[in-house]
């Protein structure tokens, strides 16, 4: 299991679209103020003894509590970021809506562009037109993009 500490640092330096927000009892929630949807709170109470819950009422593959939540006390590092990741690009559309295409730009002004292939059901990231790379979810496509340092535009 990961420590809160742990926990923590892997949302904060993983998902810097997220908001960090102190709450009572020295847990800790994250918002997600880009949000299309009128939820915005991504990670709910993740207390200092490493309990927490993500939101992930539209993730089909978690089983989910009656306020939509996954209990993350026994994830590991992967799991989170996978999760947490889901969660936002959940967030980020509209249900019913998909998202076909996204630019992302590092500090150099080099752009990158994340394309869904439903047939495929992978996310592959072109350089213009050339392949950069394929992943199995959306995710570890982020993941990729976050660590080559690129933002979402």
């Amino acid at each position: 299991m990961l420590t809160f500490e742990e926990k923590l640092h892997i949302i904060e330096t993983t998902f810097p679209e997220l908001t960090r927000k102190d709450v009572s009892m020295g847990r800790v929630n994250f918002h997600y103020e880009e949000s299309v949807m009128d939820k915005k709170n991504v990670v709910y109470h993740l207390h200092p003894n490493g309990n927490g819950f993500v939101y992930a009422e539209l993730l089909e593959e978690y089983p989910v509590d009656d306020r939509g939540m996954v209990n993350i006390r026994d994830f590991s590092s992967n799991d989170l970021r996978k999760i947490v990741g889901e969660a936002i690009h959940s967030l980020s559309v509209l249900p019913g809506e998909d998202i076909e295409e996204e630019i992302w730009m590092n500090e150099e002004n080099q752009t990158l562009h994340l394309e869904y292939e439903p047939e495929l059901e992978l996310w592959n990231v072109y350089a213009g037109d050339m392949l950069d790379g394929t992943f199995p979810s959306y995710n570890e496509a982020i993941q990729y993009l976050d660590e080559e340092g690129f933002i979402r535009q």
